[in-house]
Formats: C-alpha cells, sequence, structure tokens
C-alpha cells in the first residue's frame, strides 16, 4: 500500500467551456423512464446524450470567473468578494493505492450462495429493525429534526472514529468485501473505535448481484444500526412496489425484473418490500459540521434557491430530487436548470452559489462527497471546483454494459472521512484475473441480474 499525494495540477487560468457534449463523462448514465425522448440503454446516443440537459443554450459566463478564489461575477446567486476571501485552502486530495489484502478471503466472503443460504434469518432481523417504534436508530438517525427529514444537519461529530464512505455498488459483491476487507486492515484503521460507514446509494441495478448486495448491507444494518448510513441514490429511491409487483422509474432497472420473476419465492420478495421501506425514509443528504456535504448526486439547483431562503424547507420534493438525480459537470461555470430531466448538470459556480446559500441558512457547506457518476478511474475531483472541492467515488470492479469505453477491469474505490477536507480516496487493486473470473460477460437479453455461476476462486 503506498500512498501519493493529490493529482491535481492548478491550472493558471480557468477551464475552456465547452458544449456538455464534449465533457460528458464517456458512460451512458441512468436515464429515467417517464421522461420523454430520454435514450435508452440500447441507443446508440445514450453514451452522450444522456449527459447533455435538453433544454437551452450554456448561460453566458461571468464577467471574472477565475478558479483560484478571486472575485467572481456579482450575480445575487454567487458568493461576494468578502464570502470567496474567506474559503479555506484545501490540502491536497490523499489517494491510498490497497494492494495487499488477502484477496483469495475476500473472494471466499463475495459468495452469493452463502449471503442467500442466511436470506431468511436476515430478512426478519431487518424487518423487526424497521418495525421498531422509535425506528431503527441507525447512524446519523439522532441528528434528524423529526422522523421525516432527510435532510440531516449533524451537529456533532466525532472525526476520530473512522468513517468510510462507499459510493456506488450497482451489485458489486466482490467490490463490497473488498472495501469491508480493507476496513478491517489496522494499517488502514486510522483513530480508535469500531469503523462507521456511509453509503452513497445505488446499491443495486446493472446485472451484478443485487439481491445479495442488499442482503449484505441489511447484514451491516442489522449488526450496528449505529455505524451504517445509508443514503438513497436514484436506483434506490426509483423502486417502488404496489402491493402485486415491482418497478422502477430509471432505466436500466433489471433489479425489479429479478423480484418479480421471482414474486412466488417469499423472502426474495420481502426483501424487495424491505429495500423500497428503507430508501423510502433514507437520508438525501447530510451536512457536516466541518462544512462537508454528502449527498448522491448533488445540491438544489439555484432555480430552487429563492424559494429555499424564504421557506428553509430542506424537505421540499424538487430539493430532495436534486440531492439524489443532479450531475456535477467537469468544468463549467454554470449549467441551465433543466427541469424536463431530474439528471439536470451544474457547475462550479451554481456549487459556490449553493455553498453561500446553505451558509445564510445556517448549515455552512465548503466541500462535497458524492457518487452517482462512473467515471473510469472510479473517483474524480475536478481542478474547476478548487474554490469549493468535489469528490466523486464509486465502488465499481468492472465496466458496466452501459459504460462505452475503458477496460473491463476497473479499480474500485471508497473513501475515509478527513475532517475539514476531501475525504482520501482508497483505490481497491482487486487482480484484474478475479474480476473477470467473479463477472463474465452476462446474456444481453436475460432479466436475471446475477451471473450464471458461482464465482470461484
Amino acid at each position: 500500500m503506498t500512498s501519493a499525494g493529490g493529482r491535481e495540477v492548478p491550472e493558471s487560468d480557468p477551464p475552456c467551456e465547452q458544449p456538455a457534449s464534449a465533457e460528458a463523462h464517456p458512460v451512458m448514465t441512468d436515464v429515467p423512464k417517464d421522461e420523454l425522448g430520454a435514450p435508452g440503454p440500447s441507443s446508440s446516443l445514450g453514451a452522450v446524450a444522456a449527459d447533455v440537459p435538453a433544454a437551452g443554450p450554456e448561460p453566458p459566463p461571468a464577467a471574472a470567473a477565475p478558479l483560484d478564489g478571486e472575485p467572481a461575477s456579482r450575480s445575487k446567486s454567487l458568493p461576494s468578494d468578502q464570502d470567496l476571501s474567506k474559503v479555506a485552502a484545501f490540502a491536497p486530495l490523499e489517494i491510498v493505492e490497497v494492494n495487499d489484502l488477502d484477496w483469495n478471503a475476500v473472494l471466499n466472503r463475495a459468495s452469493p450462495s452463502s449471503i442467500r443460504s442466511e436470506i431468511r434469518s436476515t430478512v426478519e432481523r431487518m424487518e423487526g429493525l424497521l418495525d421498531l417504534a422509535d425506528g431503527p436508530g441507525m447512524l446519523f438517525d439522532k441528528f434528524r429534526a423529526d422522523p421525516t427529514d432527510k435532510v440531516i444537519k449533524i451537529s456533532d461529530f466525532d472525526g476520530e472514529i473512522p468513517l468510510w464512505i462507499i459510493g456506488d455498488l450497482h451489485g458489486d459483491l466482490l467490490a463490497l468485501e473488498a472495501a469491508l476487507a480493507a476496513m478491517r486492515q489496522p494499517d488502514l484503521q486510522p483513530g480508535e473505535g469500531p469503523p462507521r460507514i456511509l453509503f452513497l446509494g445505488d446499491l443495486f441495478d446493472d446485472e451484478g448481484f443485487s439481491l445479495e448486495i442488499l442482503l449484505r448491507v441489511f447484514e451491516l444494518i442489522v449488526d450496528a444500526p449505529d455505524r451504517v448510513c445509508a443514503i438513497a441514490g436514484n436506483h434506490d429511491e426509483a423502486l417502488s412496489y404496489d402491493g402485486v409487483r415491482f418497478s422502477s422509474s430509471v432505466t436500466p432497472s433489471d433489479f425489479a425484473d429479478f423480484l418479480n420473476a421471482n414474486l412466488t419465492h417469499e423472502w426474495i420478495e420481502r426483501a424487495g418490500k424491505l429495500a423500497v421501506r428503507l430508501f423510502t425514509n433514507a437520508p438525501r443528504a447530510l451536512f457536516f459540521p466541518d462544512g462537508l456535504l454528502a449527498a448522491h448526486g448533488g445540491f438544489p439547483l439555484v432555480d430552487l434557491h429563492p424559494g429555499l431562503a424564504e421557506s428553509g424547507d430542506w424537505n421540499n420534493p424538487m430539493s430532495l430530487s436534486d440531492f439524489v438525480w443532479t450531475r456535477a459537470h467537469p468544468k463549467a461555470r454554470r449549467k441551465l436548470p433543466n427541469r424536463f430531466s431530474r439528471g439536470s448538470q451544474f457547475g462550479y459556480e451554481d456549487f459556490a452559489a449553493f455553498c453561500s446559500l446553505s451558509a445564510g441558512l445556517g448549515r455552512p457547506v465548503t466541500h462535497m462527497v458524492r457518487g452517482h457518476d462512473h467515471v473510469e478511474e472510479r473517483y474524480a475531483s475536478f481542478p474547476a471546483y478548487r474554490a469549493n472541492p468535489l469528490l466523486t467515488t464509486v465502488a465499481l470492479s468492472r465496466r458496466l454494459s452501459r459504460e462505452a469505453f475503458g477496460p473491463y477491469e476497473r479499480v474500485p474505490t471508497m473513501a475515509r472521512y478527513v475532517e475539514g477536507a476531501l475525504p482520501s480516496v482508497y483505490r481497491l487493486h482487486i487482480p484484474a484475473e478475479m474480476i473477470r473470473a467473479y463477472y463474465p460477460q452476462p446474456a444481453a437479453d436475460s432479466i436475471d441480474n446475477h451471473p450464471g455461476q458461482e464465482p470461484q476462486a
């Protein structure tokens, strides 16, 4: 394991803005099913069009918007010169390379059949936890303003106890077990006390071991609910049950198809219902005392700021949706909110405007950790967001079928909370041959989102 400093090199000039299609990540992103004209997973335009706002041109740039914290434009929605002068200098992003885990032990723990063999016990325990009169008592629940509060302001946080952050899994059981194994490594365990885990959402869909990931997360929750928090991602939020069948408002939605194909299996059906229950009331965002914002996607976009400033209602449905669905543009200053698409993008000045707004509402934000965007290196911290840094982290060890470019084997990442800084990134170097053996190419026409056989060492 080696540790390296940040990879970002400060730019002498602000980056040139280009059309979103040129800057979009090379991956076909999640497409809400209820949006007209949205390309499906088989569309040849999906890799680009899904990240391009459908309405309006790029907003005109501010008169002066350098990236080094100098004054931006005098727009009412942007921070003032005085606000920007107070921006703290953030340390370079820390990258830790994790190479020497016991990979055979990781593979043995990532046994789908072993996890499925305990499905009845796991489901019954999780049902009992969610049925408690006072709620499940999960990590950060005690800071909710009321039981329905989904945008949680954390007033007291002990940074000495490790908090590990895991982004999108999409059924990647191998990556999850690698992350859990790394957390148990003494030389990777800073601070004292048992580790805490924050999932950034999107546990299922995309042809992985979705059921087993769900059951494994249930196990972690029921074993120590006060040490696990699960934020809802767009795939988690999109899953629903009408009393007869499961459905999803996003594509790909193969986990809903799998659940419907197994409605006669009592415990699989009950596991699906538990997923809906858990994520219906799961947090959409966490505000940490040091200024860190954690969410799956983003934050309320600029068109919502006047109403949010007036009402102070963080649980407004449109704000909740933006925390889950919005996407980060790598270089754009600002992006025009597109309310025809829940996946609208934001730029670095949009984030600065939100940081200014949230400070005025008693929830200062200076930096952010998120998932949602399946960047090729499985983590990204864009130089354009220098004044208010933003980290994207996802835990995917394979190239998803809707990702158009890059190698099949990837290096999944997780992050560790660092007070007053961006979380440190841990790159989990699972052997490539193990990834290929564990995730053979799935049949394109299969509704079963599980590989055809038990992975072997």
